[in-house]
Formats: structure tokens, C-alpha cells, sequence
């Protein structure tokens, strides 16, 4: 599901971009955007002096970024898909991987697949 923050920097980050979105809920239970790193280019944009403690971080993609002129200042507004990170994301598929060829080897062998073993011959009778 596609997320909407808005920062009240001027932060041009292009479509395609990967960004990293710091954000703490504040007193009232509302999300407030701390800062945004553009994965891409190492740019931070950031709203006061440090994130600090109790930050929480997630990655995505950016769809539309706008910048615009306000009563109070600039405002970007970002459109962005979440995505989770790479390496637990290739985790999850490789264990995914793993769980299918091993359902289909046991199909397989259930079926009469190539790594059959032979029945054993009956003895023969003279």
C-alpha cells in the first residue's frame, strides 16, 4: 500500500528513487516524518538537528515527489510504495524456493518420477 508523508523541507528526490523514512509517533498517536535519506545518492533530508531515540526506519520506493510553496515554508509532499529490505526479502524467497522443489520431489517420487528406486525383483520359481 502506497504511503504518504509530507516533510517540511525542500527535498527533490526523483521517481525510482530508494528512500529510508524515519519517523516517531508523537504525543497525540500521529506519525511524524523525522527525516528522509535518498538510498541513491547518500542525501539526507532532515527536519531539526538529530532522529534520536525511538525512531522507527523503513525503506521504499519513491512514485511522485512535490515541492511546494506555503504559508508556513516549503513542503515536500512524497509518495512512496514501502518495500522491505533485500536481504530478508531474498531470505524469505529462498526459503520459499526450497519449500516448492522439495514438494515437488516428493510429487515426483509419488508419481514415478526419475529419482524412482526399482522395485526389487520377486524370486523366481523353477
Amino acid at each position: 500500500m502506497d504511503r504518504t508523508i509530507v516533510i517540511s523541507v525542500p527535498a527533490p528526490v526523483p521517481h525510482g528513487h530508494r528512500v529510508e523514512v524515519a519517523e516517531r509517533l508523537d504525543g497525540e498517536g500521529e506519525r511524524m516524518v523525522l527525516a528522509v535519506t535518498d538510498l541513491e545518492t547518500r542525501v539526507r533530508y532532515q527536519h531539526g538537528a538529530t532522529v534520536g531515540h525511538g525512531a522507527t526506519t523503513w525503506v521504499g520506493r519513491v512514485l511522485e515527489c512535490t515541492i511546494a510553496q506555503g504559508r508556513s515554508g516549503v513542503v515536500t509532499t512524497l509518495l512512496i510504495d514501502p518495500v522491505g529490505p533485500g536481504a530478508a526479502e531474498a531470505d524469505l524467497a529462498l526459503r520459499g524456493a526450497d519449500a516448492a522443489a522439495s514438494a515437488v520431489t516428493s510429487e515426483a517420487l509419488r508419481w514415478g518420477g526419475a529419482n524412482r528406486e526399482p522395485e526389487p525383483e520377486p524370486p523366481r520359481f523353477w
